[in-house]
């Protein structure tokens, strides 16, 4: 059985569903943060940010080409 929650994002607090469960279908699902991003989030929040948030980040923390 897939283990799905509702959870509020700590950063904008949009409601969305973390599909831990299966990840696959989880709105975090192929978005890949750089490093300098990922120990952003670590030291910032303690829970999942929505998918939104997340492409954001990567954004911001793009490396300009």
């Amino acid at each position: 059985m897939c283990k799905h929650e509702e959870k509020s994002c700590p950063s904008c607090a949009a409601v969305f569903e973390c599909k831990v469960g299966d990840v696959l279908k989880c709105e975090c699902y192929g978005i890949t943060l750089p490093a300098e991003a990922q120990a952003f989030v670590q030291a910032q929040y303690t829970d999942c940010l929505c998918r939104n948030c997340l492409q954001q980040l990567k954004n911001n923390f793009a490396v300009p080409e």
